[in-house]
């Protein structure tokens, strides 16, 4: 495994990890348990995915595991957003802020990722 694999499921690990430890400290209104929910699912599952693909059978196989984590990666940032709405607390605003930029930021990453796979795949 190469040294920005390696970074990267630590990251997408991390994310999840922090994700879930930002929504536990969130207080539990009727609004936020949905969103809580919602967005306790597509962060862990940014890094489950990811590291699904690190298995994947086939270049195709890769390129459509690496399009889900991307997919749930803009999930993740959407319900950060929505959240960030929402939230009056400070002290939750500062750790939400770091979460939506790290979840911008794995956007970019994988959109790229799955971008750069597709086309070296054509190239073929």
């Amino acid at each position: 495994m190469n040294s920005k694999t390696a970074e990267m499921l630590n990251r997408t690990f991390q994310f999840a990890v922090n994700t879930l430890k930002f929504l536990n400290a969130l207080p539990s209104t009727t609004v936020n348990k949905v969103i809580i929910n919602q967005l306790a699912k597509s962060s862990t599952s940014v890094g489950a995915n990811y590291e699904e693909s690190q298995a994947a059978e086939s270049k195709d196989d890769f390129i459509h595991k690496i399009g889900i984590v991307s997919k749930e990666s803009r999930e993740s940032k959407f319900w950060l957003r929505v959240l960030n709405e929402l939230l009056k607390d400070e002290n939750h605003k500062k750790q939400l802020k770091v979460l939506l930029e790290e979840s911008e930021q794995l956007c970019k990453i994988f959109t790229s990722i799955k971008l750069t796979s597709q086309e070296n795949k054509k190239k073929k």
